[in-house]
C-alpha cells in the first residue's frame, strides 16, 4: 500500500531553491550526460501533442511549457501538481497564459475539470511510488477528463529490465535511496500494458532508461 510519506519523499524535492536550478541541472546536463535523452527530444515530445485545451499533471518548472509551439496563440492551460512550490514557480514562468492551478494527488479521483485536448505527465511516473500497474491508477483517474482523441504523452525514467549504464544506474540507485525516485521496478513491459489498456494508438521510444510515450483517447 502507498503511504503518504513515499508521496511526500517524491516532490519534496521540489524546493523554491532547487526549482532555480533544476532546469540546468537535468535538463542541461543529467538529461544528456546520465540518462542519453536530449531534452531536445521532449521538447519535441510536447510539440507534437499539445493541443489548445491542455492538463500538465506533475509540473516541474514549466519549462516545456514555456518553451512549446502551440496550436493556439492563447492555450487554455490547466497545472495540476501535489508541490504547491511547483504550481506557484510554473504559474508565474507561462504566466502569459493566465494557467489555472489544481493542487491534488494524481493517485485519487480528480476534481471535475475539462475536457482536456491534451495531457502532458512529463518526468513524472518514476516518481511516483508502488510498482506500474499500481501507478497506472492515474490513468484510470485522468479518463473522465479527456476529450474524445485527447492525446495522453509524458516521459519517464524506467529501472528493469534494461541494459545498465554503470552512471545511469548509479544516480537511479541514489534518488530510489533517498526516496526522489520510485523505479526500481518499472519496466518498459508495465508501461505498454498500462497504456494499451486505456488508449488507442500507443507509442513509446526509448531514450536511453527514458521512455517517451504518446497515446491517444478512445
Amino acid at each position: 500500500m502507498v503511504q503518504a510519506s513515499d508521496i511526500e519523499a517524491g516532490h519534496a524535492v521540489y524546493s523554491p531553491a532547487f526549482l532555480r536550478i533544476y532546469d540546468l541541472f537535468v535538463h542541461g546536463l543529467v538529461n544528456h550526460l546520465v540518462w542519453h535523452c536530449p531534452t531536445a527530444a521532449l521538447r519535441a515530445l510536447y510539440d507534437r501533442n499539445v493541443k489548445a485545451h491542455h492538463l500538465d499533471i506533475g509540473v516541474g518548472t514549466g519549462y516545456f511549457l514555456d518553451k512549446a509551439s502551440w496550436p493556439a496563440a492563447h492555450p487554455d492551460i490547466t497545472l495540476l501538481d501535489l508541490n504547491p512550490h511547483c504550481l506557484d514557480f510554473t504559474s508565474r514562468r507561462i504566466s502569459r497564459f493566465a494557467p489555472r492551478t489544481v493542487v491534488a494527488n494524481i493517485l485519487q479521483p480528480l476534481p471535475r475539470l475539462g475536457p482536456f485536448d491534451s495531457v502532458g505527465f512529463g518526468y513524472l511516473f518514476h516518481c511516483i511510488p508502488g510498482t506500474i500497474p499500481e501507478k497506472a491508477i492515474a490513468f484510470d483517474y485522468l479518463c473522465p477528463l479527456l476529450a474524445p482523441g485527447a492525446r495522453v504523452f509524458g516521459a519517464t525514467i524506467l529501472n528493469s529490465g534494461l541494459p545498465r549504464w554503470r552512471p545511469s544506474q548509479a544516480l537511479m540507485d541514489f534518488y530510489n535511496r533517498m526516496g526522489f525516485f520510485s523505479n526500481a521496478k518499472d519496466t518498459l513491459t508495465d508501461l505498454t500494458a498500462a497504456l494499451e489498456q486505456r488508449f488507442d494508438h500507443v507509442r513509446i521510444d526509448m531514450k536511453g532508461p527514458v521512455a517517451l510515450f504518446e497515446a491517444q483517447a478512445g
